[in-house]
C-alpha cells in the first residue's frame, strides 16, 4: 500500500478535485434530477481504472528495471537536476551503483534515482 502512495499519490489528489468538479457540477440547478449519482459513478469508475492501470504499468516497468540491473544491463534513469545537458544517467554495476530498494545510489553520485523513472537500456 505505501508503494501505491508513494507513486500515485499525486493523481489520487489531481483525481479528487475532478471528483471535487463532478459533485460541483452535478448539483447544479440546470442538472437532471440523477446527474450526481451518475457523474461520481462514471468518474470514480475512470478514475479508479486509469490510476490503476498506470500503477500496473508502473511497477511492471520497476521490475523489469530491477531484473535488468541485476543481470548487468544499463538502465536509463531522467535526471531533473540538469536539464540543458545530461538530461539521462546511465547506471550499470560496473560503475559502483547499487539497488537499495526502489532506488540507485552511487557513492560518484550526489542524486539517488527512484526505479520507477527509468528504463532499460
Amino acid at each position: 500500500m505505501s508503494k501505491f502512495l508513494e507513486l500515485e499519490g499525486g493523481y489520487l489528489v489531481i483525481a479528487l478535485l475532478v471528483l471535487l468538479v463532478t459533485a460541483f457540477v452535478s448539483t447544479r440547478p440546470f442538472m437532471s434530477k440523477g446527474a450526481f449519482k451518475k457523474g461520481m459513478f462514471w468518474t470514480s469508475l475512470v478514475l479508479v481504472f486509469f490510476i490503476g492501470l498506470h500503477f500496473k504499468i508502473t511497477t511492471d516497468r520497476m521490475n523489469s528495471v530491477k531484473e535488468a540491473f541485476a543481470n548487468n544491463q544499463t538502465v536509463i534513469c531522467e535526471s531533473r537536476a540538469t536539464r540543458k545537458v545530461a538530461q539521462s544517467v546511465d547506471i550499470d554495476k560496473s560503475r559502483e551503483w547499487l539497488l537499495e530498494g526502489d532506488i540507485f545510489v552511487s557513492p560518484n553520485y550526489s542524486r539517488p534515482f527512484h526505479t520507477a523513472r527509468c528504463i532499460v537500456k
